[in-house]
């Protein structure tokens, strides 16, 4: 398919996802559909505005320029995730927010890599790209999955040798300690990848020119800001009748569903360079989104908890979180350690990821 006609075909799929915006309100208010309706409807509706919301960043980084552009990118990557991450939370769903984030790691990491490395490896024996940098990306999110994991080992730790202290208030404040020194570092690798080492990844992003005027940009991302926390509350408010009409646990909801709406633009695009046999790009939105959960979206919203009356802390749930995680971060440091990856890899990302989510799919709160 040529370039241009891809490019109308994803407009005007574009447009019309936007319809689900006033029909789920509809549902919502007029007609009183049930709770699954509306949460669909709801959740199409936030992916869709997702996907105006990156290309109203793209958009605005074209006319900024390489270190500006790229500081919007980075910060504005995973806003649809962070605001309907908000109003779970608002809801008190501490756990639902917990596998939301789990689930936006692995998803990031294995099911989407695994897609883009399977479309982009059919007829090709294999596609290469740049260890180096895929190997700096790959290390930095074992690092901060080491510091996210580090919460519940602490926990775990203390609750055995101190059973009667006051856990739970522990737990909170070295989580917002950790969250502290989270975005501190977010904030030390956007001067390194943006500022003194800008030149290492000058070549992971296309560029081109503008084709949005300043104001529109702005408008499309203002509006569609507000109109996702719209859709999040719908959606939050909906998310529990909807698990329990359809016989499935929030958690899973959260893993699977929650957790990948927001990035789902993200998945089309790297598909896209998959195909066109530039994996660098792919490893970069792949990778990086799920770097920014850890560094970005994790820790705002155990500070945003505070404020809520909701305190939310990193100790998971679950061991099935942990384990997860990890994994995701020890599978990503092994694929990046050659060079290259094949459609087979990719397939076994996926299926790697489909046995978190039978997982998830039988696990039954305690």
């Amino acid at each position: 398919m040529k370039p241009q006609v891809r490019r109308r075909l994803s407009a005007l799929m574009g447009y019309a996802l936007l319809l689900f915006i006033p029909l789920s309100l509809v549902l919502r208010f007029l007609v009183k559909a049930q709770p699954g309706w509306v949460f669909f409807t709801s959740i199409v509706a936030i992916a869709a505005l997702a996907d105006w919301l990156r290309r109203a960043t793209e958009e605005l980084a074209e006319r900024a320029g390489s270190t500006i552009g790229g500081l919007l990118n980075v910060s504005f990557g995973n806003t649809a995730e962070l605001v309907l991450a908000l109003f779970v939370l608002r809801q008190a769903q501490i756990r639902v927010v917990q596998a939301q984030i789990t689930g936006s790691i692995i998803g990031t990491t294995l099911l989407f890599l695994g897609i883009s490395a399977l479309v982009g490896g059919v007829g090709r024996s294999r596609q290469t790209f740049n260890q180096a940098n895929a190997g700096l990306l790959s290390t930095l999110l074992f690092l901060v999955v080491v510091a996210i994991l580090l919460p519940a080992v602490f926990d775990l730790t203390q609750r055995a040798v101190a059973p009667r202290a006051n856990i739970s208030f522990i737990d909170e404040h070295l989580s917002l300690g950790v969250s502290i020194v989270l975005l501190v570092l977010y904030a030390a690798n956007l001067v390194y990848t943006l500022v003194t080492h800008r030149d290492l990844f000058a070549g992971e992003a296309p560029h081109g020119e503008a084709s949005w005027s300043l104001a529109r940009a702005l408008l499309v991302m203002g509006a569609g800001t507000g109109l996702i926390a719209l859709e999040a509350e719908l959606a939050s408010t909906a998310l529990e009748p909807t698990s329990e009409q359809l016989g499935l646990s929030p958690v899973f909801m959260g893993i699977v569903v929650l957790a990948l709406v927001g990035t789902a633009s993200d998945l089309f695009a790297a598909v896209v360079f998959a195909r066109q046999n530039n994996m660098d790009i792919v490893f970069s939105m792949c990778i990086g989104s799920a770097i920014q959960i850890a560094l970005v979206v994790a820790p705002v919203l155990v500070l945003a908890s505070w404020v809520i009356g909701h305190p939310m802390n990193l100790v998971f749930g679950s061991p099935l979180d942990l384990f997860a995680i990890a994994s995701a971060a020890f599978i990503v440091r092994s694929v990046t350690g050659d060079g290259e990856t094949t459609w087979f890899e990719g397939l076994l990302l996926i299926g790697v990821y489909l046995l978190f989510a039978l997982a998830y799919y039988f696990e039954r709160p305690a």
